[in-house]
């Protein structure tokens, strides 16, 4: 059987906020500049004998106004995501907005629609 620690063991010192402290930590490092990252802010309040956890560290940012980093999926860079969303959501023959960015750069290394479209022409000729 196992035994439970009781919990005044886990908490922090008498009449101390944890949120309070969190947010005193987190604003000392964004006068310092440094973004303040949960981690960072768990081992600084460890080292002063307040124990806290990194899901109650984020939520506490969370509220001040500090968003977590957007993380990317492996393998693919954004271009690649839209790309993806872009050709599923896309019907046969239907234009997009993103279709209409990209051939306005292309127009415009062409010089003008006139020549995009002749080559575009040509570049027709030869797939036949």
């Amino acid at each position: 059987m196992v035994e439970k620690k009781p919990a005044a063991e886990k908490k922090a010192p008498k009449g101390v906020n944890k949120s309070a402290e969190i947010r005193k930590v987190a604003a000392a490092m964004k006068e310092k500049g440094e973004k303040p990252r949960p981690v960072v802010i768990i081992a600084t309040l460890k080292s002063k004998g307040i124990e806290v956890v990194s899901p109650q560290v984020s939520n506490v940012l969370k509220k001040m106004g500090f968003r977590p980093r957007k993380r990317r999926t492996s393998g693919a860079g954004p271009k690649a995501a839209a790309t993806a969303r872009k050709a599923s959501s896309v019907r046969a023959g239907d234009v997009s907005v993103e279709d209409l960015i990209a051939a306005k750069r292309v127009v415009g290394q062409f010089g003008g629609a006139d020549r995009a479209l002749a080559a575009i022409a040509a570049l027709k000729r030869f797939e036949s």
